[in-house]
């Protein structure tokens, strides 16, 4: 039997949004934050990583936590707007994806716990 087909629509229902933290403990304190602000309705906190980037004419390397957050396009606004005012660096890393095809039921489900309708 085929699987039923993904919810595929013109404006997404929802965004995946990367960032990346320092640390372990601040990235648990930023994805905390976001859930509870119903900014997000998950975050995911990945293995750390090994970052090479370009950063005021020299070459860096850092050991990053990234987020991958789920959000709405209607939070991104204030949700970009948290992370910058939480975020520790100067010119965090902010990115968001438009989720084009998704399980209908998570996109739901990810529309309605950022609804803050408890």
């Amino acid at each position: 039997m085929p699987a039923s087909p993904a919810a595929a629509t013109d404006a997404p229902r929802a965004l995946l949004v990367f960032t990346s933290l320092p640390d372990a403990a601040s990235a648990e304190t930023l994805a905390s934050a976001l859930i509870g602000w119903r900014l997000a309705a998950c975050v995911n906190i990945l293995a750390p990583c090994t970052s090479i980037y370009r950063w005021q004419g020299a070459t860096e390397t850092a050991t990053e936590v990234p987020l991958l957050i789920k959000t709405t396009p209607a939070h991104y606004a204030a949700l970009e707007a948290a992370i910058r005012a939480h975020h520790p660096y100067e010119l965090p890393e902010i990115v968001a994806v438009p989720v084009t095809q998704g399980l209908p039921g998570y996109l739901d489900w990810i529309v309605a716990e950022t609804a803050g309708d408890d």
